[in-house]
């Protein structure tokens, strides 16, 4: 089964969500704000994307870290980046959809319509 990481209250999570309803594709959401995140996944998500393409640098989330912890984060402090991204899930790009032998990241319709 397919699993969708986002955020329920995401714009472009719900696209992603009705995309994937539309196509009649069997899918699990998994809110990372209310379910969480694992340090496995994290670390599975950081080892196949790499932490440029997992890292959120235009949320929210990220304008409001101190600039000791940005600065941490863009100086390849991994086990700080890990810490602040479990601590803040929102940090994280999404939606993610896992496909089991690769993960899609954000939402493009034709990716979608692809699948």
């Amino acid at each position: 089964m397919l699993t969708l990481y986002g955020i329920k209250n995401c714009d472009t999570c719900r696209k992603a969500s009705k995309a994937l309803e539309n196509k009649g594709h069997a899918f699990q959401f998994h809110d990372l704000r209310q379910d969480g995140l694992s340090a496995e996944l994290l670390d599975r998500w950081l080892a196949e994307l790499g932490l440029a393409t997992t890292l959120n640098k235009r949320s929210t989330t990220w304008r409001s870290l101190s600039d000791e912890d940005k600065a941490a984060v863009e100086g390849g402090d991994i086990p700080r980046t890990k810490a602040l991204l479990l601590a803040n899930p929102t940090l994280i790009k999404r939606p993610l959809l896992d496909l089991g032998e690769r993960i899609l990241v954000g939402f493009k319709q034709a990716d979608y319509d692809a699948l």
